[in-house]
């Protein structure tokens, strides 16, 4: 890997072994001052930045943004984070009286609540199919997660990359499939940009969301939301604003609904070019590759430390740049804490329902050095209780 290159590029706390780039990533420097000088330019003239060149400068940025995640740039518009742009179609989605969502039981908590809360206001039911872990294949997955559908379902939510146990769904056979069926679906992508090869137009889902503040390394409050083009006019913005019935509207309602919705700081969407930019020299489908391989190299040693197994099998067919394990605690957020405040370690232990998991992120300017005080530091925390149960 080229960590000691990298890492001078981020603006991380070096005294803390990082290894929990999943929940919010982090930007790079060059990114960040662009960013900086933006905010710099909208404070200094914001009448200029948001109301004449912004429109301009924002379309200049879905192109270039659309072009690397391989979809039209009118149908996709900047969102502050993939829970909003969730909230945008659930909230829009036409359900009934005994409709029902599927989804899976691993799928990140906030979004969990959003379609439970539109589920039940409108008398529909979410389902929440059950996972067999670890799993074994792509066909035995898909199979398990199809027998939660029934005549009443109406939609699909399910996550390219999960967030608790960091898996990777076969969300282009699950699209296919829904499709099939007449089903609505909607994949949350919000750990996909920079991290695997995305391309939206191939997986052919009805609606995505992805995030560019976590894997892509721009300023935190930049994502997206696409949607399908004929299914755009069924999707009214949160925030009804200008963009209804524009005095100057551009070629796309879509656009003018959810982009002009009040003053806002869009300044970290307008560093989307510049990041790309950044992420092509610097060769970054060579950076996520070595990065992926650093982190299923050490998978199977942790599991055998925390007494558990992988959640899948250790290949790039299941599994990105971050893996997690089972681990045996009743206190989850004094074992984060532990973890932080005496070793120096920033990583996520986090509750699914019932289970607990211990997630680790492989980014640029990790190394193998940064794997071996986890290790080392939770093998001093075995030896002490057996539970992990912190005192």
């Amino acid at each position: 890997m080229q960590s000691n290159n990298l890492r001078s590029q981020f603006l991380l706390n070096p005294n803390i072994t990082f290894l929990n780039f999943g929940s919010f990533g982090a930007c790079v420097k060059p990114v960040f001052e662009l960013y900086q000088k933006l905010q710099l330019d909208l404070e200094s003239e914001p009448v200029q930045f948001i109301a004449f060149n912004g429109p301009v400068n924002l379309k200049r940025s879905r192109e270039t943004l659309a072009a690397y995640v391989h979809c039209d740039a009118d149908d996709l518009v900047y969102v502050t984070n993939p829970s909003y742009a969730v909230n945008v179609v659930a909230k829009n989605f036409k359900l009934n009286p005994g409709d029902e969502v599927l989804s899976t039981d691993i799928e990140y908590g906030a979004c969990d609540r959003t379609w439970n809360y539109y589920c039940e206001k409108a008398g529909a039911k979410y389902v929440r199919q059950r996972i067999e872990l670890p799993l074994v294949s792509k066909g035995k997955f898909i199979e398990d997660f199809f027998k939660g559908v029934s005549s009443k379902t109406k939609a699909i939510f399910i996550s390219h990359i999960t967030s608790t146990t960091a898996l990777k769904f076969p969300v282009k056979e699950i699209c296919a499939l829904a499709k099939e069926k007449g089903l609505f679906t909607m994949v949350d992508g919000a750990h996909a940009p920079g991290h695997i090869p995305l391309d939206i137009t191939d997986i052919n889902a009805d609606a995505y969301t992805g995030a560019c503040h976590k894997w892509m390394c721009a300023p935190k409050g930049c994502s997206f939301l696409y949607v399908r083009k004929e299914l755009q006019h069924l999707f009214d913005p949160l925030v009804v604003s200008w963009g209804y019935k524009s005095a100057m509207p551009s070629n796309s309602q879509f656009i003018d609904y959810h982009q002009m919705n009040g003053t806002r700081d869009f300044s970290a969407f307008l560093t989307v070019p510049r990041l790309i930019e950044f992420l092509n020299e610097h060769n970054w489908p060579q950076v996520a590759a070595d990065c992926r391989k650093l982190a299923h190299l050490n998978y199977q040693r942790f599991c055998n430390l925390l007494n558990t197994q992988p959640l899948a099998p250790i290949s790039d067919e299941f599994l990105g740049q971050m893996c997690s394990m089972q681990i045996k605690t009743n206190e989850p957020e004094k074992l984060q804490r532990l973890l932080y405040e005496k070793y120096k370690i920033e990583i996520p232990v986090m509750r699914q329902d019932e289970k607990v998991y211990l997630r680790y992120s492989i980014n640029a300017f990790n190394s193998q050095d940064d794997l071996d005080k986890l290790y080392d530091a939770l093998n001093e925390i075995v030896l002490q209780t057996t539970s992990l149960n912190i005192k």
